[in-house]
Order: structure tokens, then C-alpha cells, then sequence
């Protein structure tokens, strides 16, 4: 149990505990982000030892990437009854779990059900609602900045640990990379139970910015009303405009980064000649420029129209996906698009979350947002099935980049559709308790 002391001596030193947490919500959401993306660089490697179609190793992967997002607006309310420390220790341990487990698969059936179904639900539970819970509960100023260093753990861990990832796995084979997660995840496991608390309220603390702490309602109702909570919550949403446009661009976001790219890039760079520690370099450095490039997008989004932020993003991020198939895939070419694609490789979130939360409010942005997120990991899905479809059955991937490019284009237009104040759109806040 966390000492209250450490907030007492922070606090001496005009430090406030909220940047505690979000340092360990940052660590824990770059380690599970690395367990994301790691099995983008072992596509190949286990088409080599078992003999797997791409289409099959994708299917494992697209399951993943579904219910890492399905489990986002069930995780928003497992967090509101456990708990977010709860919550976040049970879900490293299942990710480690499966992942441990997988070192004994020989079948494609067990590659389903422990890297997609078990490391699914595990990092589901976290994800980007994680980072959406601790801005918004802990900060009412520089949310948008929270969100963004967040938001670039999250992308910068799918991207930095694969050069090392994609090293281990061709020198010492696949089985040493996933030992290094596993490892990496208890690591985490021991920050969330010693350091993370709920909400500022738990050590008597104000969020970020304000003057007087929160009180908040307790949470009532069993296991049905727990489930049931994002279904309503849902229901309520599909009443809003502003909800299926976030949703629609959400997934256009997912199709075009994690489920595309981070799940194919290596085995694209591989078609053309490239070794796959080479092209989990060219990642590694898309999430260097995502680190920074996410973090000023959340400053951004304190500052400047959200919407005109993401019609942006959409709209050069549609063009370089559009540009990469026909560069020549040298070192040039490749740090040109890793610099201009990773720039704005998980961007969108900061501009995303500051609309949900503007339009639905605090309280309830941690389970929109889930579903929103949800629409995120469906176009992910989508993208890492249809990339391995398209390379199974046409030996190219260049139709499912040309989709994705069009589609980031489509998002770049319909995220202006968006009133600049939507508040007659918005779902109404509940009363304040007391």
C-alpha cells in the first residue's frame, strides 16, 4: 500500500502527486504497448519454424487488436467499481501470462488463443483508456499535455523495443523476446501496486488545478450493473452526431497505424530487400518523432481547434501512406516517411479526448472514449487481417496501403463536419454529489 507520506513530502516540495501516477501509468503503458507490437516483428520468424501463412498469423494478431479495444469501454467501468490499480496489475499479469505460456505453442490454434485472445483481453483492460482515466481525474489544467506524454508511451513503446525485439528473435530466437516482455511486465506490475491510487480524493488531494477536492459518488450495484454500465453508456452515445464522427475517425486512425503498419511494416520492408532488424529501426525511429510529435499535439490541444488538429493529422498521414509503396524503400526514402509519418503517428489522441470529454464531460469521458477507442482497435483489426490477406493472396501490400491512404483522407473531411460547439450534441453531465 502506498505510503501517504510520499504525497505529504511531494507536496512540501510543491510537487503535486498527480504527476506520480502519471509517470506510472506512462511506464506501464509503454511496457504493455511493447507487448502490442512486439509480434509485428515475429511474423516471419514464426512462418519460418511452423510454417504459418501470414493470413493465419494475422488472424491471431487481428483478434488481439479487436478485443484490445472491445475491452476499453469495460475497462472504464472496471476501473470506476475495482479500481485503476486493481484493474492495471491483474491485467499485466495476464499479458505476461499468456505471453509465457506461448513459449510451448506448436499450433496455430495456440497462437490464437494466448496472443490474441489472452493478451486481447489483458491489454484491453488497459490500453488508451488508462491514460484517458489519469488526465482526467488527476489534472484540470494540462490535461491535454498529460494526454499527450500518454499517449506517446503508448505508440513509442509499440515502435522503440522492436530493433531490440526483432535483434533477440534473430540471434537467439523469438522465444528470448518474449521472455524480455514478460520480464519487463512484472517490473510494471511492482510500480502500479506500490505507486498508482485512484484519484486525487483517495489522499485528499484536488485534481491538477483545481482548489478543492472532488467528492465523488460511490459506486453502487453488482457485477450486472458493471457490465451493463458501457452498454448504456453506448446507448446514451449513439444519440450524438459528435460521437460517430469520433468513432468513424477513430477508426480510420486504428486501420492506418497499429493495424497496418505496426502490424506489416517489417514484413513489407522484408518484400523489398530490407532485413527486419533494419525495418524495426525505421519503427524505432517513427516512435522517437511520435514521442515528440504526440506530446505537442497534446499541447496543441489546449490552444488550438481540436478539429482543424485532426483534419490535419488525417489529411498528411493519408499522403505518406499514399507516398510508400512507391519510394524506392532506400535509407532515404524510409527516414523520409518515418520522420513525416511519425510525427503524427498517434497524434489523433490528444485532439480526440479533449473533444469527448468537452462534449460528454469528465466523468463519463473514460467510458466514451472507450468506445470510441473500440472503433480505434475495429479498424486495426480490420487492417492487420486485410494487410495479410492482401500479401497472401496478391503477394503485395501495396492495395491495403492504398486503402488506408484514401481512408485518412475521408477522415481528414468528415472530422470537419464537427460544429465548432456542440453542446446542444453533448450528453448532459449528472449532478455534482453533496
Amino acid at each position: 500500500m502506498l505510503s501517504t507520506p510520499l504525497a505529504a513530502l511531494l507536496a512540501r516540495r510543491n510537487v503535486h502527486y498527480g504527476w506520480v501516477v502519471v509517470a506510472v501509468a506512462f511506464i506501464t503503458m509503454l511496457v504493455t504497448a511493447a507487448a502490442v507490437g512486439a509480434p509485428g516483428v515475429l511474423i516471419v520468424p514464426l512462418e519460418k519454424e511452423f510454417g504459418w501463412e501470414t493470413e493465419q498469423i494475422a488472424t491471431a494478431f487481428s483478434i488481439r487488436l479487436l478485443l484490445f479495444g472491445l475491452m476499453g469501454p469495460f475497462a472504464a467501468a472496471f476501473m470506476n467499481y475495482f479500481g485503476v490499480r486493481r484493474v492495471v496489475c491483474v491485467a499485466l499479469i495476464l499479458i505476461a501470462a499468456g505471453l509465457f505460456a506461448s513459449l510451448a505453442m506448436t499450433r496455430i490454434w495456440e497462437l490464437v488463443l494466448l496472443w490474441g485472445v489472452v493478451v486481447g483481453f489483458g491489454t484491453g483492460l488497459t490500453a488508451m483508456v488508462l491514460g484517458a482515466t489519469v488526465a482526467t481525474r488527476w489534472f484540470t489544467e494540462r490535461r491535454g499535455l498529460v494526454l499527450g506524454m500518454l499517449t506517446a508511451s503508448s505508440a513509442t513503446g509499440q515502435l522503440i523495443f522492436m530493433p531490440l525485439m526483432a535483434s533477440l528473435s534473430e540471434n537467439y530466437g523469438w522465444r528470448t523476446a518474449i521472455v524480455l516482455i514478460c520480464a519487463m511486465l512484472l517490473v510494471a506490475v511492482v510500480g502500479v501496486f506500490f505507486l498508482m491510487r485512484d484519484r486525487p480524493s483517495d489522499l485528499g488531494l484536488p485534481a491538477y488545478g483545481d482548489k478543492l477536492v472532488a467528492t465523488t459518488l460511490p459506486v453502487t450495484g453488482g457485477l450486472i450493473s458493471l457490465i451493463t454500465m458501457p452498454l448504456l453508456a453506448l446507448k446514451e452515445a449513439s444519440r450524438s452526431s459528435t460521437f460517430w464522427v469520433l468513432f468513424a475517425t477513430f477508426f480510420v486512425c486504428g486501420a492506418s497505424t497499429n493495424g497496418l503498419i505496426g502490424t506489416h511494416f517489417v514484413a513489407l520492408c522484408g518484400d523489398y530487400g530490407l532485413a527486419a532488424v533494419g525495418a524495426a529501426s525505421v519503427l524505432a525511429m517513427m516512435g522517437f518523432f511520435d514521442f515528440f510529435g504526440t506530446i505537442g499535439s497534446g499541447w496543441l490541444s489546449d490552444r488550438v481547434d481540436n478539429r482543424w488538429l485532426l483534419f490535419w493529422y488525417y489529411g498528411l498521414r493519408g499522403l505518406s501512406l499514399l507516398y510508400l509503396p512507391y519510394s524506392d524503400f532506400s535509407f532515404y526514402g524510409l527516414t523520409l516517411f518515418a520522420m513525416f509519418y511519425g510525427l503524427d503517428w498517434i497524434a489523433t489522441v490528444p485532439p480526440t479526448v479533449k473533444l469527448a470529454t468537452e462534449r460528454f464531460g469528465r466523468e463519463k469521458a473514460g467510458l466514451m472514449f472507450g468506445w470510441i477507442f473500440a472503433g480505434h482497435q475495429l479498424g486495426a483489426a480490420s487492417a492487420a487481417y486485410g494487410g495479410g490477406f492482401a500479401r497472401t493472396e496478391y503477394a503485395t501490400y501495396v492495395p491495403a496501403f492504398l486503402v488506408a491512404g484514401i481512408l485518412c483522407l475521408i477522415a481528414a473531411l468528415l472530422v470537419l463536419t464537427l460544429s465548432k460547439q456542440s453542446k446542444d450534441d453533448a450528453v448532459p453531465e449528472p449532478a455534482p454529489a453533496g
